[in-house]
C-alpha cells in the first residue's frame, strides 16, 4: 500500500493514514487502500478491534482539492461512481464486524471528520478540531449527513453542516461526536488499553450482533424494532459464546475472551 500502513498486534489491527505531506487527504486511491485494509481486518480471525489513526500533524483534511478539481471534468456517471466509492467505505466502516476506534490526534475536517463519525468509538487529542467545511467551497457534505444525523441528531448536525465552522474537541465531545479527550502524548496508550479491554472482556459474537442491531434497528418502527430485538435475543442465546459466558458466570469462573 502506498498511502496506508497496516499492522496487527495483540488482536488489534492498526490502519494508519500515511500521507502527511497532503494532510492525509482522501482521493480515489486512498479510499481504495482504506477499503482493502478494513476488509483484511474483518477477514482476519486474529483481529478483534480495528484502530484508525494517522501520521503527521493532521488526522485527515478531507478530499484532496487537486483531486476535486480533476473530478470537475468528469461526467455525472463518473462522479456518481466516485462518490459511491466513498459511500461504500463509510458504510463498510459503520457496519464493520469488528469494533472500530478512531484515534484522532489532529484536525479531522470534512471527509476526515466523516471518517471519525462512522467509527464506533473516538478518542481525540484536546487540540484537534472537527467540522464539515464543504458548504464553504460550494460542495455538500452529502454522504456523511446520513451518519451524522444518527450520531448527534438533527439540531447539532444542522449546526455543523450548515455553518461550515470547525468545533473544538471539547464541543465535539459535548455534541456526542467523539467519546474521549486524551492528552496527545497519552492517546496511543489509552486507545491501546481500551482496545485490550474490549478484546479481553467482551465476546466477539456479542459485539458483532450488538453492532448489527445498532445499525439496523433505528429505521424500524416500534413494533418491528421490538420483534427484531426479540429475534436477536433468541439468536444470541444459541451462540457458543453465550453458552460459554453463562456457564462461566454460573460457575463463578473468571472469563477472558
Amino acid at each position: 500500500m502506498n498511502f496506508i500502513n497496516y499492522t496487527v498486534s495483540e488482536r488489534v489491527a492498526y490502519i494508519t493514514l500515511n500521507r502527511p505531506d497532503k494532510r492525509n487527504a482522501l482521493n480515489f486511491d486512498v479510499v481504495s487502500e482504506l477499503k482493502d485494509a478494513f476488509l483484511d481486518a474483518e477477514q482476519d480471525p486474529n483481529v478483534k478491534v480495528v484502530v484508525l489513526r494517522a501520521n503527521g500533524k493532521v488526522f485527515c483534511a478531507g478530499a484532496d482539492l487537486e483531486y476535486l478539481q480533476q473530478l470537475q471534468k468528469n461526467s455525472y456517471a463518473d462522479n456518481l461512481a466516485d462518490s459511491s466509492h466513498l459511500k461504500d467505505l463509510f458504510h463498510q466502516i459503520y457496519t464493520h464486524k469488528k469494533v472500530v476506534i478512531a484515534q484522532v490526534h489532529g484536525h479531522a475536517i470534512a471527509g476526515g471528520c466523516g471518517l471519525a463519525t462512522v467509527c464506533d468509538i473516538s478518542f481525540s487529542a484536546p487540540e484537534a478540531q472537527f467540522g464539515y467545511t464543504e458548504v464553504r467551497i460550494g460542495f455538500v457534505p452529502a454522504i456523511v449527513t446520513i451518519f451524522l444525523l444518527r450520531k448527534i441528531g438533527e439540531t447539532r448536525a444542522k449546526e455543523m453542516l450548515l455553518s461550515g465552522e470547525l468545533i473544538s474537541a471539547k464541543k465535539a465531545e459535548e455534541y456526542g461526536l467523539i467519546n474521549f479527550i486524551v492528552p496527545a502524548d497519552e492517546i496511543e496508550k489509552r486507545v491501546f488499553d481500551y482496545a485490550q479491554m474490549v478484546c479481553k472482556q467482551n465476546s466477539m459474537q456479542s459485539l458483532q450482533l450488538t453492532k448489527k442491531m445498532i445499525a439496523e434497528v433505528q429505521e424500524k418502527d416500534l413494533t418491528e424494532a421490538l420483534t427484531y430485538a426479540a429475534q436477536m435475543n433468541a439468536h444470541a442465546r444459541e451462540t457458543a459464546d453465550c453458552k460459554r459466558g453463562i456457564g462461566a458466570f454460573v460457575n463463578k469462573e473468571t472469563l477472558e475472551w
